[in-house]
């Protein structure tokens, strides 16, 4: 299973830079647990960056448990159902939360 950091650096060539259009956000992520950390995206002019550490101009905060977290981007959790229950919380933007997951493979 891959770590959160290569999960995080494998972000950047699973990004859909044909679907960013004008989409210009930060989006930091706050992950608790073994292998949590904070890590965040910057989606400027069709790129994406990660950057580890705290973001800050933040559009939205992701807040959740790494492993939650490393479930959803492999597949084994769906985005709605984890938010549904309870197992994301967001903070500040959600539609740029929504915007942001449709980015990504």
């Amino acid at each position: 299973m891959a770590t959160i950091s290569e999960i995080f650096e494998q972000m950047p060539r699973e990004f859909k830079s044909d679907k960013a259009g004008d989409f210009d956000a930060t989006i930091q992520f706050d992950l608790s647990g073994d292998n949590g950390g904070q890590w965040y995206v910057v989606i400027a002019d069709g790129n994406a960056a990660i950057e580890e550490g705290e973001a800050a101009d933040a559009k939205a905060v992701i807040r959740m448990n790494a492993s939650d977290f490393a479930d959803m981007m492999t597949g084994k959790l769906d985005p709605m159902n984890a938010f549904m229950m309870g197992k994301v919380k967001v903070e500040g933007d959600l539609n740029a939360v929504m915007k942001f997951q449709t980015l990504f493979g």
